[in-house]
């Protein structure tokens, strides 16, 4: 089997209800869905994480010509010819978003030829099922009074829908943040879990005096407070909080976490298999979190194709101590608005009852709706 044709797809759709985190509001979504074609008729698909008109034009240009007439067996060669093609400029950044879209959808095709799940070929699963957490709550008004009302409706509608646990916005200043925080644990209750997300929208001075407030209200993360350089800060606040500490998500390769880690800046690794360099560098990077008793907790944002790369990788992911009691990692399930996230997927990954079903099938388990794909395609 050898690979024939690579195509980056760049999909984008407005949105009717815009939403903010702390560094911009989001009227559209955008993706990238590269699809890899083989002379034994079978494709792989794969998701990237970033801009995507950036990492096309890194696919098609630099990474595509290498991988021609190659076959998708090759597995971690070709991950590694990939990475030293741009290793003098891009060893971080659209480059591995880019190198990791190639990489999910070489895997896809690996698991397609063996006629095999892709956490089958990675060594599980070590689970069949996850629980998830509900990603929303996020601004959606400048009027804060209406917007938190607004948020509380949502969360109840999280609640109604059998989540457990879901993750709300920070960053808006300490007054609206504390507000917000408080209204929702009031309103979900002390059973179940809340995250918080700054989208590292707070400096180091602003960082430790929310934490220091949220403290009381049982967070179960507080996740990317500051710039994703600042790893000192990241240590700095972990050691003056009780809050778990989380980040990644702006972190690339085994190289950049395995920095956080030997820092001890971080409770919980969050990597997004479509950014940090693919299932192949997920993985590398989830051992090098379980080698030092740091959670590994993925994070995702991008279309279905991406939330199956991460469901393929949390049914192998180690837990960090082999216990009954043992902490397990959680999906992360986007639940804003988006008009080809699922739609993308002849079978969509859905969550029932708080709880989603690793994809069983060959590769990541999904089809992909062509004429989706053709609906949304800009270029």
């Amino acid at each position: 089997m050898k690979i024939t044709a690579i195509r980056a797809h760049v999909l984008e759709a407005p949105i009717d209800q815009p939403f903010a985190f702390s560094q911009a509001w989001v009227d559209k979504r955008v993706g990238l869905v590269v699809e890899v074609e083989t002379d034994a008729g079978v494709t792989g698909w794969g998701d990237g994480y970033g801009p995507p008109w950036a990492l096309a034009a890194v696919i098609e240009r630099s990474y595509a010509p290498r991988l021609i007439g190659r076959s998708p067996l090759a597995g971690d060669a070709l991950w590694e010819e990939l990475y030293n093609a741009l290793r003098d400029h891009g060893q971080r950044g659209i480059a591995i978003q880019a190198l990791s879209a190639l990489d999910i959808a070489l895997w896809d095709l690996r698991g397609k030829h063996f006629g095999a799940p892709v956490h089958a070929l990675m060594g599980g699963p070590i689970r069949s099922e996850v629980r998830a957490y509900a990603t929303g709550l996020y601004r959606r008004s400048d009027d804060r009074t209406k917007n938190h009302k607004l948020l509380t409706a949502e969360a109840e509608g999280y609640l109604a829908a059998g989540f457990t646990a879901m993750k709300t916005k920070v960053g808006f200043g300490y007054d609206d943040d504390i507000a917000l925080v408080t209204m929702l644990r009031e309103t979900i209750g002390p059973d179940v879990a809340l995250f918080v997300d700054a989208n590292h929208g707070c400096d180091r001075v602003q960082a430790h005096r929310l934490a220091r407030a949220m403290e009381p209200l049982d967070i179960g993360w507080f996740e990317e407070p500051v710039a994703p350089e600042d790893i000192v800060g990241y240590a700095e606040l972990r050691a003056a909080t009780t809050i778990p500490i989380a980040g990644g998500e702006c972190s690339f390769t085994r190289h950049d976490f395995h920095r956080i880690l030997e820092a001890g800046a971080m409770d919980i690794l969050q990597p997004d298999t479509a950014s940090c360099g693919g299932l192949t560098e997920a993985k590398r990077i989830a051992d090098l979190a379980w080698t030092h008793g740091v959670r590994y907790q993925p994070h995702v944002w991008g279309t279905g194709i991406g939330l199956a790369a991460a469901m393929q990788l949390l049914a192998v992911l180690p837990t960090t101590t082999p216990a009954f009691g043992a902490h397990q990692p959680l999906l992360e399930y986007d639940s804003t608005p988006h008009p080809f996230r699922q739609d993308l997927l002849v079978e969509p990954i859905v969550v029932a009852d708080g709880v989603a079903t690793v994809p069983q099938g060959p590769g990541l388990g999904i089809e992909v709706r062509r004429d989706v794909l053709e609906r949304w395609r800009v270029n």
